[in-house]
Formats: C-alpha cells, sequence, structure tokens
C-alpha cells in the first residue's frame, strides 16, 4: 500500500482536522472522537493513511486525548522538537502524510516503555479489526488484540 499526501485528502478534511492536521492545532481536551474509543483495530494518518498506532497500545492517561505507548510503525511517525508555547516538546507528525499528531512525552507506562504520545483525534481514522483486512492493513492484524 502507498501512503502519500495528496490535495485530494487535504481537500476532504473538515474544518478542525485542517486546523489540527496542516495547520499543528490541537483540539480542546476531552472533546475528541477517539479519546473513549476501546474497540480493536488501527488508528491511521486521516490524510495519507498510513499506519500509526493500535488499539492494544492505547491507555487511559487522564490527559484528555487518546494516548498511545507506541507506534505501529516508527518509521511512520518523525518526532521534532517544538518551542512553541514557551515549552520544550516533541512533536510527532506522520512521516508520509505530514500531518501534526500531537506530542510524545516521557510519563507514559514504565512497564510498556515509559512513552505518551498524546495524540489529536482530528487527525487520525479509526480501522475496526474486522475491517482491516478489506482495507488493506491485513499485516498489521496480529498488532490488534481484544480489549
Amino acid at each position: 500500500m502507498k501512503y502519500a499526501r495528496t490535495e485530494d485528502a487535504i481537500a476532504r478534511l473538515t474544518p478542525e482536522q485542517r486546523r489540527v492536521t496542516q495547520e499543528s492545532g490541537t483540539e480542546r481536551p476531552g472533546t475528541g472522537e477517539y479519546l473513549n474509543n476501546h474497540e480493536p483495530g488501527i488508528y491511521v494518518d486521516i490524510v495519507s493513511g498510513e499506519p500509526l498506532f493500535a488499539s492494544s497500545d492505547k491507555f487511559e492517561s487522564g490527559c484528555g486525548w487518546p494516548s498511545f505507548t507506541k507506534p505501529i510503525v516508527p518509521a511512520h511517525v518523525n518526532e521534532l522538537r517544538d518551542t512553541t508555547h514557551g515549552m520544550i516538546r516533541t512533536e510527532v507528525r506522520s512521516t508520509h502524510g505530514d500531518s501534526h499528531l500531537g506530542h510524545v512525552f516521557p510519563d507514559g507506562p514504565q512497564d510498556r516503555g515509559g512513552l505518551r504520545y498524546c495524540i489529536n483525534s482530528a487527525s487520525l481514522r479509526f480501522v475496526h479489526r474486522d475491517e482491516m483486512e478489506a482495507e488493506g492493513y491485513g499485516d498489521y492484524i496480529d498488532q490488534v488484540e481484544d480489549i
């Protein structure tokens, strides 16, 4: 499967998805569509479709955004130094879509690597495990477990 940023994909974004992914925005805490999603599946870039995070790596962090311990494919996630808003943080962007996803922090579950990928729902599309094969994500089913 080829993952790419296209003008068509950008044109299909909602205003909130565009603000978050293209303008490095942040959705209000507690408002994201996937914050309380507990279904098995994967989260892919809303722009490029590249696989980013698995439901089996999602955890309840209490921060107000979906949180994950690691990306499915580390090469699909770029980490960049972010010094905006008077803070030093690590921004997370998709590699192929160049979408702003959120930030990664070193305060995740220690027994699962210690990282917390704090991700905006607006930058994601959820693909349920039952649909993964049909949508071309069959190679990642082994990373999805019953929750």
